[in-house]
């Protein structure tokens, strides 16, 4: 596998960890778990889904997987916010995290829109 690839799995992989960690520092009220759940099913998924990109057996399954990746970092920085916003973590790494998810998406949205833009000849 492309060692880019490589290193972006374990990036992924890395974030989905940071947000699971950082979800533990949620203060415990009824509408902290809502948004601690939806974050963490979120960068868990940008994880998940960009493993089964790198996995694609056709152009058009890639193309589809990294929208999917595209759309699940999106989620995150969104609930990452909404934790913010709402009050819900003082983590020093928040800020941190909150930045990478930025990158990850950035990252993604380059890639989805070269995936879109480039047909591999059958």
């Amino acid at each position: 596998m492309n060692p880019k690839a490589e290193e972006l799995k374990a990036r992924t992989r890395e974030f989905a960890l940071a947000v699971i960690a950082l979800s533990r520092t949620f203060e415990k009220t009824p509408e902290a778990d809502v948004v601690r759940r939806q974050l963490v099913k979120a960068a868990c998924g940008v994880a998940g889904n960009y493993r089964h990109a790198c996995r694609a057996r056709s152009h058009a399954e890639f193309t589809a997987k990294i929208g999917v990746v595209l759309e699940e970092a999106d989620e995150s920085e969104l609930w990452l916010g909404m934790a913010r916003d709402a009050g819900f973590t003082q983590s020093p790494y928040f800020a941190r995290l909150y930045q990478e998810s930025r990158e990850l998406m950035a990252i993604f949205s380059q890639a989805n829109r070269t995936a879109r833009s480039t047909r591999k000849n059958p």
